[in-house]
């Protein structure tokens, strides 16, 4: 499949259309077939496009602040991001993670019958965080008792040296 920005010559509207080759293309606008969706012209021809190009990898990187395009939004990009980019997003995650656990308490392996017993009226509901089993994670959402993994690990309290 290729994908065309087309332009009509009456009004100058500019429109995307996929073709399944560019010789599909000439094929269907000799019969006719292609034609502004806007406002229905037949005289429709290519408009300029840009080619889609990569980033070179020794750019500037213009999204830091004082930079110039520090102020623009961040494109969206299948590509994975070079290894400073994934360290700042793993730093952004991990201060997230922080700050919702604060007021939330660790259990620890009882994480599983916690969650049922809060589930169960058996004990007043808070924010609790532990470790569980996949099995146990299944079983428990099953059950309906809503539980959600940690995006990235953590040290129980107290462990640390």
């Amino acid at each position: 499949m290729i994908v065309f920005d087309l332009q009509c010559s009456d009004a100058g509207h500019v429109f995307e259309a996929w073709f399944g080759s560019s010789a599909d293309y000439e094929e269907q606008r000799g019969r006719g077939l292609v034609s502004c969706p806007i406002c229905g012209s037949a005289k429709v021809g290519k408009a300029i496009m840009a080619p889609a190009v990569g980033a070179k990898g020794n750019r500037k990187d213009e999204t830091k602040p004082g930079s110039a395009g520090a102020d623009k939004p961040l494109a969206v990009s299948n590509a994975d991001p070079d290894p400073a980019q994934r360290k700042a997003m793993l730093e952004a995650l991990a201060r997230q993670q922080a700050k919702a656990l604060e007021k939330s308490d660790y259990v620890g392996e009882d994480f599983a019958a916690e969650a049922r017993a809060m589930h169960d009226g058996e004990i007043d509901e808070r924010p609790i965080h532990g470790r569980t089993s996949l099995d146990e994670a299944k079983e428990l959402l099953a059950d309906g008792v809503p539980v959600a993994p940690l995006p990235l690990p953590i040290r129980p309290p107290k462990s640390d040296n």
